[in-house]
């Protein structure tokens, strides 16, 4: 039934209330349920509106006359029009069957207004009352205007744009005229076409979805010189008004009359408006075209013209009506008898040579009817043929109007000459206009071609066009357009039949005598649900239109008529107005309405539909963590204050509080970079039931929960991989996250899940790490953005691609230590702690020669002996996939990053000393791995390698204190690297003399540990070299290759997009370089 998505609800159900409707087998949707209520929030409205249509020649001044007759509806004949129209400020009616004095009588002669016209004045006449609703009476305007600019110049047609100043001068006329309040809602202008529509303040209200375009059908049939403007304005919600102003090709051939009906079906074709939401708020994906409306209305210079008489004749014809205007003496007046003259001479001659050739045809012919006036008697006074008519028989046309019932009558004229009307044959045949457009009923002269200043002379120049009704205004309604179509199907079903009556050969089987009458009451009978709301028969209530959108609109044509006595245009400008009722949305009822039916549709559907309740177990697993407050507001999981290495439980509870079963997953949710797709984040481990669920899974395995059952859900945080960890450190990343749980015939549910990320040590430069303020990088974070000198800006290193944290742009905040804190406090505990487990093992263990012990029979190692580079070798750190082993990563971490001790006191870990040692030990290696520049950067090592190349191509081969000198050299131009070095590799070289030979000194063996003060003091004494006594000389040099094939790595970084061959003796000799610092004196 509507051409809209989907159908509306059928109105046996819908009239019922909502919880009366079977839900489950007739879903109605929010807006079909909205729309099965319109009749609560709609209310009827009425509106006049007038359309007028002008062609008004290019002729200048022509502006100061429409507001008289488009406004005011003044400029009408009533004589000339044939209508009986009401004097709006009398009450008055006035027409050729009233008589009487009234205000119309005291308007200005026509003699006083043709002489105004001389003088570039207004046209209107004086003391016009005005005929038609005007003024205030109207609520939508709509005026069409045709040659506003001279379409014939090729200057106006090559324009590549509209000269806005000719449409301003009709805008402001109108302003003037309108009544306060009115307003511009459409406009449109192709060259010469301009098309205006004002409303009234209470239906600019109404006006919606207002969409303008133009078709241009002129030269090579897109130049704008002829075609169309168009508008399309939604009124009260409900109803598509279209409006049409068209100037169609000129010219009285059939090529010309071809030509206009094409210019039709191209504008119809090539129209698009944009596209609008309708009252059951469905978009539109494509715009709308003309046919889609509920009413149009189309106007213009439509340039029909009158076919197949001569165009002499119908000027005399119509003179003979027009002349009663004018007194004797007037000069238009002397004009019209004039030419009445001539054309009487040209049409007595013409009936006199078709007269002499019948009668030698044939003698029973009394008469012959003519298409051509002729005069009763060329000798009688002008006076005479103004009060009288021959009675002699019907020779022409003139004659034979003369002869009708009423021979003065103009319609009667008229009616005769409309038969001639190409606008209504290209109708009748189907070839413009036929698809359900109707004009109202023509009673007013022709509105073309008149000598400008002038209330009815036509063309009076050489061409002497016939006058036609070139100006015209159509309109059409949804329900014509539809009672078309239809019978066009019934038309072509019908045609259908009948071929397949001939191709069956039934029409021969008619001739048989046996078949009488082929009727079958089940396929032939009327079935009485196949009632057509617009077939023709349904009379009842003809301006009944159901719109679009399922409403009843009525329309009604008032007045269709020309304004004779307007002078400034070779045209006469014409108007209608129609009266329209309409539907009309009111939005605050509509807002109520949505609210209930809303309401009721979630009430009804949550009832037969899968629920569940998601709950947030704020659970904490210390005591300590009880800090963390969840922020104000967040409904979600809160992790709290989150840092590397350390574990988070979170638990959510879901229950089905429904009616139903439920099947509830987690599916993938929407990411954007550089979120992490999948479930949930890589950040967070989940088990669903105690099932574990890969965050990257695209969906979890689907859990069905009876009514009143529930589910656990666990989700555990644990921040180990270090990219993750640059990215929070970076900011690029944020703890702030979804997870999106989907219920199978529900409704889904956004759970929320945020942290609060606690910046660390690791993955910072070493320029940040010697800038950090006393307390560590955490008393840094504390600090609010921007409070600083410095503010809080993101710089990258220099030496990697990877965006380090938060720092001054400018580089120049202080340095504070010439070593980064957290790598002395690492590389002093980890040697105070090897030396402690050394000397702990030789008190608890008997020497041997061999360097293994004997303990009741069973042979124990060392683990420096079975690992050389211990106590970094992997190998040894036997607990390190425990949760036990990174819980101490993430603590022995926090304590760098908040500047506190390492020592035993301080850090409190469950571990034993050994056991403690390897975590320093890991997070060492992983705080010199994570360094994006390391200690010795890119650039550091081009300079070495430069120059230990440079040995070698000189074949001079540098001993071993040369080479380390030529090391040192480079990285010392970076203080901070250069002591940083030094740490490490004297950190090394203590550990290889406790595990790689005996003691010399037993002072030595039994040395109290160092404290950081004196650890300073032993740097300061390294000053010229960089690097302590070396152990004994007979010890095997494996521990400290071993020790440079870890420490290469993490300590050197090489310049990238080098070659294969390249890298790999880059790789070589940073090995070599390494072990320069650890080999003893005297080796290799």
């Amino acid at each position: 039934m509507q051409d809209v998505p989907g159908a509306f609800p059928n109105r046996s159900t819908t009239s019922l209330p909502l919880n009366e409707q079977n839900i489950e087998s007739n879903y109605v949707s929010l807006s079909q349920a909205i729309h099965a209520r319109r009749a609560e929030f709609v209310r009827p409205k009425q509106v006049r509106i007038k359309v007028g249509s002008w062609n008004v020649a290019a002729y200048k001044g022509a502006e100061k006359d429409v507001g008289g007759w488009f406004v005011q509806g003044k400029g009408v004949t009533e004589e000339l029009d044939g209508l009986s129209l009401k004097d709006h400020r009398t009450g008055d009616i006035h027409g050729p069957d009233h008589v009487g004095r009234s205000r119309i009588e005291e308007r200005e002669d026509v003699a006083a207004q043709e002489a105004r016209y001389a003088k570039k004045q207004s046209t209107i006449p004086k003391n016009d009352p005005g005929s038609l609703p005007g003024n205030g009476e109207i609520g939508l305007y709509v005026l069409c205007l045709q040659e506003v600019v001279d379409v014939n110049s090729v200057a106006e047609a090559l324009r590549p744009y509209t000269d806005p100043s000719v449409a301003g001068k009709w805008k402001a006329a109108m302003i003037a005229a309108l009544p306060a309040g009115y307003t511009l809602v459409a406009e449109q202008q192709l060259i010469g076409m301009l098309m205006l529509i004002y409303a009234s303040p209470d239906v600019a209200n109404d006006v919606r979805s207002v969409s303008t375009t133009s078709v241009g059908t002129g030269i090579a049939g897109y130049m704008g010189n002829k075609g169309a403007v168009t508008a399309r304005i939604v009124l009260g919600e409900t109803t598509r008004l279209v409006f049409i102003s068209s100037h169609l090709s000129a010219g009285a051939d059939k090529a010309a009359l071809e030509r206009r009906n094409w210019d039709v079906s191209q504008i119809v074709s090539r129209t698009r408006f944009d596209p609008i939401t309708d009252t059951m708020d469905l978009h539109q994906n494509t715009g709308e075209q003309i046919g889609d409306e509920d009413f149009a209305f189309w106007a213009g210079d439509l340039n029909y013209r009158l076919e197949g008489i001569p165009g002499n004749d119908v000027r005399r014809l119509l003179m003979l009506h027009t002349r009663n205007e004018y007194d004797l003496s007037q000069r238009s007046a002397r004009k019209i008898e004039k030419e009445l003259q001539t054309a009487t001479a040209s049409a007595k001659s013409r009936v006199e040579g078709r007269s002499s050739v019948s009668s030698a045809g044939s003698s029973d012919t009394s008469s012959i009817s003519s298409p051509f006036v002729s005069t009763h008697s060329a000798q009688r006074t002008s006076e005479d043929s103004r009060t009288s008519t021959d009675s002699t028989a019907p020779t022409t046309l003139a004659d034979e109007v003369a002869a009708s019932d009423d021979p003065m009558s103009l319609q009667t004229t008229l009616t005769s000459l409309l038969s001639h009307d190409e606008l209504h044959q290209q109708m009748q045949s189907r070839k413009a206009f036929h698809d359900g457009w109707q004009e109202g009923p023509i009673t007013f002269l022709p509105t073309y071609k008149y000598d400008a200043g002038s209330v009815g002379v036509f063309d009076s120049s050489e061409k002497k066009r016939a006058p036609s009704w070139c100006d015209r205004i159509m309109y059409r309604t949804r329900r014509g357009r539809l009672a078309w179509e239809g019978r066009v199907k019934a038309e072509e079903e019908a045609k259908r039949k009948d071929e397949e009556l001939k191709a069956s050969g039934a029409d021969d089987a008619a001739a048989d005598e046996e078949i009488l009458y082929d009727y079958d009451p089940d396929a032939d009978g009327v079935d009485v649900d196949d009632y057509d709301e617009y077939d023709d028969d349904n009379e009842a209530n003809e301006n009944v239109v159901m719109t679009k959108g399922g409403f009843e609109d009525e329309i009604e044509l008032e007045y269709y008529t020309a304004h004779q006595r307007v002078l400034s245009s070779d045209h006469k400008p014409l108007d209608a107005v129609f009266h329209m009722k309409y539907d009309c949305v009111i939005p605050e009822l509509k807002a109520k309405v949505h609210a209930a039916v809303a309401k009721a549709l979630d009430q009804a559907e949550n009832e037969n539909r899968p629920s569940v309740t998601v709950v947030v177990d704020r659970h904490r697993d210390i005591v300590t963590e009880q800090s963390d407050a969840d922020p104000a507001n967040f409904s979600g999981v809160w992790f709290g204050s989150m840092r590397w290495a350390k574990t988070r439980h979170r638990y959510l509870t879901i229950a089905n509080t429904g009616r139903v079963p439920a099947s509830f997953s987690f599916v993938e949710r929407p990411v954007v970079a550089p979120q992490s797709p999948g479930i949930a984040p890589k950040w967070i481990n989940m088990k669903v039931n105690d099932e574990p669920a890969a965050s990257s899974s695209h969906v979890t395995a689907a859990v069905t929960l009876e009514p009143g059952e529930t589910a656990s859900v666990e989700l555990e945080v644990r921040i180990f991989d270090l990219h993750t960890m640059h990215d929070l450190n970076a900011g690029v990343q944020h703890l702030d996250d979804i997870l999106l749980l989907r219920v199978e015939g529900g409704r889904d549910h956004f759970v929320p899940v945020r942290g609060h990320w606690l910046d660390n040590t690791l993955g910072r430069s070493l320029d940040k790490l010697t800038r950090l303020p006393e307390g560590g990088i955490r008393k840094l974070q504390r600090q609010k953005p921007g409070s600083g000198k410095y503010g809080n800006l993101l710089v990258p290193s220099a030496s990697s691609s990877q965006v380090t944290t938060p720092m001054p742009e400018d580089q120049q905040s202080p340095v504070r230590f010439s070593a980064p804190p957290a790598l002395l406090a690492l590389t002093t505990e980890i040697e105070r702690l090897s030396t402690r487990v050394v000397a702990e093992w030789d008190m608890i263990h008997l020497q041997t020669a061999e360097g293994s012990d004997t303990l009741e029979g069973e042979i124990v190692r060392p683990p420096w002996k079975s690992h050389p580079a211990w106590p970094f070798d992997e190998e040894c750190w036997t607990e390190r996939s425990t949760s036990q082993w990174e819980d101490a990563l993430g603590e022995a971490c926090n304590a760098l990053d908040q500047g506190e001790s390492l020592g035993e006191e301080s850090l409190q870990l469950d571990l034993p000393r050994m056991q403690r040692l390897y975590v320093l030990a890991n997070l060492l290696l992983l705080f010199l791995t994570s360094m994006p520049d390391g200690i010795i950067t890119a650039d550091m090592w081009l300079q070495v390698d430069q120059c230990l190349a440079e040995s070698e191509k000189n074949k001079r081969k540098l001993s071993v204190d040369e080479q380390r000198i030529a090391v040192q050299e480079v990285v010392s131009q970076a203080p901070s690297h250069n002591v940083s070095f030094i740490l490490i590799t004297s950190m090394i070289e203590r550990i290889l003399q406790e595990t790689t030979g005996p003691c010399t000194n037993a002072e030595q063996h039994n040395e109290s540990l160092l404290s950081p003060s004196k650890r300073l003091g032993t740097l300061r004494r390294m000053a010229g070299l960089g690097r302590v006594p070396a152990a004994s000389m007979t010890a095997t040099g494996d521990a400290g290759r071993a020790m440079a094939r870890i420490f290469a790595n993490a300590i050197v970084r090489l310049p990238e997009g080098a070659g294969e061959k390249t890298m790999a003796g880059w790789k070589r000799r940073k090995l070599e370089v390494m072990e320069l610092f650890l080999r003893r004196d005297g080796e290799g």
